[in-house]
């Protein structure tokens, strides 16, 4: 009979939505922080739900917007999410017991380091060193653990060296991943893009080294005039060398790929489509009243004309 299984029923879009993750009803993000507050009082620890984190009673603080939106992602329905957030907890507390960053050799700490992207919102407090590589995102690096990652304030990177030497060390540690899932997919018009995922919280942190990338996976080095690439998620980067006109189909097809992947994901980092040239990021399209939006500067709009005649 399970055939004829019904999909778990959630709240509608008309019902009113939790203020701080959109996509679950007031009801669903009342039952979820319930169950996360209960996860944690079954191990001991009594915390408070204000927001989209949780709050023990030493100050110490967890972000919940992964685990909702890996609730949020489960076709299974509310009905699993107990577990869900069970092992997330689990894998939080289990982090309080590794070794503090200040307390690693520096051999070990520089071993561990990567680079990290966030949303300018998320990274405003911690990457308040990190650079800005284009509106609302921000580079700054991250701590490798087993299990976890922890984000890095400057303070404990001056302890270890110089913002510059690091972030090339990070750089250096990013290139010995191994090569993530890569699809080259063909379109009729010719925007063809190319797509890299990968379970890695480092997957879109390769936009930084996108002309090495290009060359690993297609052969090809990059022409002066760059790629357009896109950044949906922590875990899919999508890209378009510029080669010719068919840069105009790529960049609508890229356009409509970052908002789709940008949509209810794990880890949402970013709706617009950027051009890279030369380490460089462009904003090309925006998301505005609910509207895609595409706009070019004088500078892309030269490119394109240039390819185009």
């Amino acid at each position: 009979m399970g055939i004829f299984r019904r999909k778990p029923r959630r709240d509608g879009p008309e019902a009113p939505r939790d203020p701080d993750f959109t996509f679950f009803s007031e009801a669903e993000g009342a039952l979820f922080r319930t169950q996360v507050r209960s996860a944690f009082a079954e191990r001991g620890v009594e915390v408070t739900v204000p927001a989209a984190v949780v709050r023990d009673d030493s100050g110490r603080q967890f972000g919940l917007g992964n685990i909702a939106a890996v609730c949020h992602n489960d076709e299974r329905g509310q009905a699993v999410w107990p577990g869900l957030i069970d092992r997330h907890v689990d894998i939080m507390l289990r982090g309080l017991e590794a070794p503090e960053p200040d307390d690693l050799t520096p051999e070990d700490f520089r071993s561990r380091i990567y680079p990290r992207l966030l949303t300018e919102s998320s990274a405003a407090e911690i990457f308040d060193y990190g650079r800005t590589l284009a509106p609302g995102l921000r580079e700054g690096l991250a701590l490798d653990y087993p299990d976890r990652v922890a984000l890095l304030p400057r303070q404990t990177l001056d302890k270890y060296g110089t913002l510059p030497d690091l972030t090339a060390q990070a750089l250096d540690n990013l290139r010995q991943l191994p090569l993530m899932e890569y699809e080259h997919i063909e379109r009729e018009d010719g925007g063809d893009i190319d797509v890299v995922m990968g379970e890695s919280l480092y997957t879109t942190s390769f936009v930084l080294l996108l002309d090495e990338l290009t060359t690993k996976l297609t052969g090809r080095a990059l022409s002066p005039d760059g790629a357009l690439v896109v950044l949906p998620h922590r875990h899919q980067l999508a890209f378009h060398p510029i080669r010719d006109q068919n840069v105009i189909p790529a960049l609508n097809t890229l356009a409509r790929f970052a908002v789709a992947g940008h949509m209810d994901s794990v880890g949402p980092l970013s709706p617009c489509v950027y051009w890279w040239r030369a380490g460089h990021l462009t904003q090309l399209s925006s998301i505005e009243d609910e509207e895609l939006r595409v706009t070019v500067d004088e500078e892309f709009q030269a490119v394109l004309e240039r390819l185009v005649s």
